[in-house]
């Protein structure tokens, strides 16, 4: 494992199960939280995104707190991470689990993604310095950090992927480098249960996940709205990527259908380690 930093730090953990309504972080106002998601170093680009992702709805959810250790899975240009890092950097600790870094990796895109994380923690010393790297392989089971160390672990927008990638070594890393009673949040795009999956579109079921879990020592611990899209018909030829942010293969004349339905319609649950 590589990492550049580890604090262990403990925490109590507070369970809840069922859709979430207003979490007490939310009606008692987390103002570290909010005040990393408005920062400045945010660009207006990011910030234009939250309207679709939610991001202090679903940190809340996750009961993600300033001086928990969490692991960020495959962080990509580092969105989430922009927010993570500041708001555990005086308290807590950010892992970031990317893809195989060395010079071989499974696919050739992920060589590229590892760079473009690179380039996010190096572009803000002050606020991405403190950021531990690491790797999350999927031909064998990776160590991820200290096994039970971890208070959180949160994956956006990868299940899609990584469940066709040996899934089973993917969670049970996870479940190695929580501590007891640790969670797993989970974002990704939702297919409706009544319909086949049609691979390739982005799209995944709520159950196969729920399943894939429980099977490798994991209890479903919630599951919460606040990432639906109602207006999003999964109907698309090019899947999630007709969507925002990507546009892929839009015609110009058909983009503004696309925006205007928005980012896709997603699941978000949460998951306990047994």
């Amino acid at each position: 494992m590589k990492t550049t930093r580890l604090r262990i730090l403990s925490s109590a953990l507070t369970l809840t199960f069922g859709i979430l309504t207003i979490g007490q972080a939310v009606a008692q106002g987390n103002t570290a939280l909010q005040a990393a998601i408005d920062g400045s170093h945010r660009s207006a680009e990011n910030k234009a995104r939250d309207v679709y992702r939610n991001p202090y709805e679903t940190l809340t959810f996750f009961e993600i707190e300033p001086h928990h250790t969490v692991l960020e899975t495959w962080a990509g240009a580092g969105w989430y991470s922009e927010i993570l890092a500041p708001y555990l950097k005086d308290e807590g600790t950010l892992i970031a689990a990317t893809y195989d870094r060395s010079d071989e990796p499974m696919m050739g895109f992920m060589r590229n993604s590892v760079t473009v994380y690179d380039r996010f923690l190096e572009s803000n010393p002050e606020l991405y310095g403190a950021v531990v790297v690491t790797e999350q392989l999927t031909e064998s089971q990776s160590q991820l950090a200290e096994p039970g160390t971890v208070d959180r672990i949160v994956d956006f927008r990868n299940a899609h992927n990584w469940m066709a990638w040996n899934a089973d070594n993917i969670v049970k890393a996870w479940h190695e480098a929580l501590k007891p009673g640790g969670m797993v949040g989970l974002v990704d795009h939702r297919w409706p249960a009544d319909q086949p999956i049609v691979p390739g579109n982005g799209y995944i079921h709520e159950q196969a996940l729920i399943d894939l879990m429980t099977v490798n020592g994991f209890t479903l611990a919630g599951s919460s709205e606040v990432n639906a899209n109602p207006r999003d018909t999964k109907d698309h030829a090019g899947g999630v990527w007709n969507l925002p942010p990507n546009l892929r293969g839009v015609a110009e004349e058909d983009q503004a259908h696309f925006t205007a339905i928005g980012e896709s319609d997603r699941l978000t649950m949460k998951f306990i380690k047994e």
